[in-house]
């Protein structure tokens, strides 16, 4: 991943009559990252992507993709060629196939032979729909539908996709599949920008997390920032020693909040281990301090696990409240 942005946007605001639905948004996206947008409904999430996709004009304020800007009241061609946009109601074309519809959208981008078929045959190998090529649209599951979807936002190879709610409605083995595309075209140098409410999802993809609320961007970090600096983490620790000890050197350590010894659950060659769970308030770097000093204290430690909150709990924490 390089230090490229491949999103800048500053003081981009969006108002409708007297609603101000997108206000003052500074936002950057590195190239080849996967950014997760997450807040609630109504918080100006889909008018913000909408907005990067060149499908709604700003009211005010600056956006750059790829360095290049928009340019508000001018067509900007060649940035909507960079672009590539998955809204959550775009329509299909059922009697088209699977081939035709691709076709068609390929064409639109002057996307000529045989370079076109060529990039037909990548996407529909990449969504796998290789055995749906030449079957009506209106024949195809939610979740194929959804995967065509995404092969029209992808076929023109855009460097920037933006995906408003992709695994909306879908059950649990077509979100896997749409996953595993969206990880396969990151492996590829794309840079992806997701919104959804299902936080497990961006927590398996995303490489940093925007989190909007009432249309404000009130936070934007490293997933793995954003873990260590809001989660409650809880640490387990096994000794052969005296538990006692272990306690004592734990309540040296101002991150160590909470220290408690728990039944003993071990069993075969570690059946005597005494286990202790302490709360710690420290990031990655501080929890192998912590290991460390436990080991030229002498303490005989046999296993040291961090356990990681999840995102939702994190969303909940920091105050804001998660909507279907």
């Amino acid at each position: 991943m390089t230090s490229e942005l491949a999103v800048r946007t500053h003081g981009l605001t969006k108002q409708f009559d007297n609603q101000i639905a997108v206000k003052n948004v500074d936002l950057q996206i590195r190239s080849g990252e996967v950014f997760g947008l997450i807040g609630p409904n109504g918080a100006g999430k889909t008018t913000l992507i909408r907005m990067l996709a060149a499908a709604e004009e700003p009211t005010a304020g600056e956006i750059y993709v790829t360095g290049e800007r928009f340019l508000r009241g001018q067509n900007n061609p060649d940035l909507k060629r960079k672009l590539g946009y998955l809204p959550d109601d775009f329509p299909l074309y059922d009697d088209l196939s699977v081939w035709d519809y691709l076709d068609y959208f390929a064409r639109l981008y002057f996307l000529k032979d045989p370079e076109r078929s060529q990039r037909l045959y990548e996407v529909i190998e990449l969504v796998e729909l290789e055995n749906k090529r030449d079957s009506p649209i209106g024949t195809l599951s939610r979740g194929m539908k959804q995967r065509l979807s995404l092969a029209r936002s992808i076929i023109h190879n855009p460097a920037l996709l933006l995906l408003d709610e992709p695994v909306s409605g879908l059950d649990p083995i077509a979100r896997v599949q749409v996953r595993n595309i969206i990880k396969s075209l990151q492996q590829q140098g794309m840079t992806i920008l997701i919104s959804s409410h299902i936080l497990s999802d961006l927590a398996e993809l995303c490489d940093s997390i925007g989190i909007m609320e009432l249309g404000s961007l009130v936070e934007s970090s490293g997933l793995q920032d954003l873990y260590d600096r809001s989660s409650q983490q809880e640490i387990i620790i096994s000794t052969l020693g005296n538990a006692e000890d272990l306690q004592i050197e734990l309540r040296k350590h101002d991150l160590v909040k909470r220290c408690e010894v728990l039944p003993n659950s071990s069993s075969g060659a570690n059946s005597g281990a005494k286990n202790v769970a302490i709360q710690f308030i420290g990031n990655s770097e501080d929890s192998a301090a912590l290991l460390r000093s436990l080991v030229n204290a002498g303490i005989p430690i046999i296993d040291f696990h961090r356990t990681q909150e999840s995102l939702e709990n994190i969303f909940f924490n920091l105050g804001y409240k998660q909507t279907s």
